[in-house]
């Protein structure tokens, strides 16, 4: 009589044998097991050939795998777009409100005449340079590459317009069209950043954020006597003695102290003026973090986009031995230059300290040294 540890061991040899479809030891394979391989040889070749090539990595995989949410992120952004645009010139058409019918009476009753002057120059420079580069920002066209044939030199071609893509362009899924020189998808325009709106936008986001700045620190004292002003709520704490069970217990009750006497006018500015104070705070630390990481890409010489792809290329040529040079760093001042459009010293002024509609130098499908400007640091390969 055979023991249960070789009937075990039959069994598993049975069970693998015909998972695995293998044959018998020392022997060849049924008709029918033959059938059943070349039927799994060939679905799996199917597969293979629906979807693997030689690119086919762990970031296209995660790609192919997120495609559900990122289809949902670009419709939701595209058709909020609008929605965004309505929210920031409601918040700025409220601050000016709260301004003129609040702050500037202040102002000009109040502060001394060169204090006024000031005032009235500096704020409104600020809101003609706001409003100017925002309005630019959102209705000027980043730039396309050409949709005909043409002897533009590209760099590759693009997997869903099928078209030649210059240097420094890439496809935006949220427009769904290329764009020159793409910086990123911004909502809050409702517009992609690109070659011909990149210094429309960040003009936008400087101007702005010393605009919120400017008046965050001109309403402090205005907004801490707003606060004081209003009424506060206080809390007492009442002990009392269950008599019949002898626990002590706490409860909390809520009285008002009687606020001095103010009209609804004077209640409506002190809300107002706490309004504006947090709001223009809270952006100008918000804007003013977005402003400096640009104008660090900015003398560098980069996108939002090719700070990344630049970042992979510096690993990959570092573990081959070599430096990664960015050929479109052409100096930190080159760099603000080129932005701009300075050609001359009084660009400085009529180009960028005033309103201005140039375009760019360069048409944003061939990059090339302006001839203009001199180069300090070395050209860079």
């Amino acid at each position: 009589m055979r023991s249960w540890r070789w009937q075990f061991s039959r069994m598993m040899r049975l069970c693998l044998r015909w998972c695995r479809l293998c044959p018998k030891r020392g022997g060849r394979p049924s008709k029918p097991q033959r059938k059943l391989r070349e039927l799994w040889s060939y679905w799996k070749l199917l597969l293979n050939s629906l979807y693997f090539n030689s690119l086919t990595n762990s970031d296209t995989c995660l790609d192919c795998v997120f495609e559900p949410v990122y289809w949902i992120v670009d419709n939701v952004t595209r058709w909020f777009g609008v929605v965004f645009v309505c929210l920031v010139i409601a918040l700025t058409s409220s601050v000016l409100v709260i301004v003129y019918l609040c702050l500037l009476p202040v102002i000009l009753n109040t502060y001394p005449l060169q204090w006024i002057v000031w005032h009235l120059t500096y704020g409104h420079w600020v809101l003609m340079m706001v409003l100017f580069h925002y309005y630019k920002a959102t209705t000027t066209s980043p730039g396309h590459p050409p949709q005909v044939k043409s002897d533009t030199p590209s760099v590759s071609i693009c997997k869903k317009c099928i078209v030649p893509k210059p240097a420094r362009t890439h496809h935006c899924s949220i427009c769904n069209t290329c764009i020159l020189k793409m910086d990123h998808h911004c909502p809050w325009l409702n517009n992609c950043v690109g070659h011909f709106n990149h210094r429309y936008f960040f003009s936008f986001c400087l101007y702005m954020t010393m605009g919120c700045m400017y008046c965050s620190v001109s309403c402090k004292d205005m907004f801490i006597e707003a606060y004081n002003a209003v009424e506060v709520r206080q809390t007492k704490n009442v002990n009392f003695l269950d008599v019949l069970g002898g626990l002590t217990l706490t409860f909390k009750y809520y009285y008002q102290t009687p606020p001095p006497l103010f009209s609804f006018r004077e209640k409506m500015v002190h809300k107002s003026v706490i309004f504006i104070w947090v709001l223009t705070s809270s952006v100008a630390v918000a804007l003013g973090g977005l402003t400096l990481w640009h104008a660090i890409l900015i003398t560098l010489g980069e996108t939002s986009v090719e700070r990344h792809i630049n970042k992979k290329e510096v690993r990959r040529l570092k573990e081959k031995g070599k430096v990664f040079r960015n050929p479109y760093h052409y100096g930190k001042i080159n760099n603000w230059k080129v932005l701009f459009g300075v050609e001359e010293t009084s660009h400085w002024l009529t180009r960028v300290l005033l309103p201005s509609s140039h375009t760019p130098h360069e048409d944003g499908l061939v990059w090339e040294f302006p001839q203009a400007l001199t180069r300090r640091d070395p050209m860079t390969i």
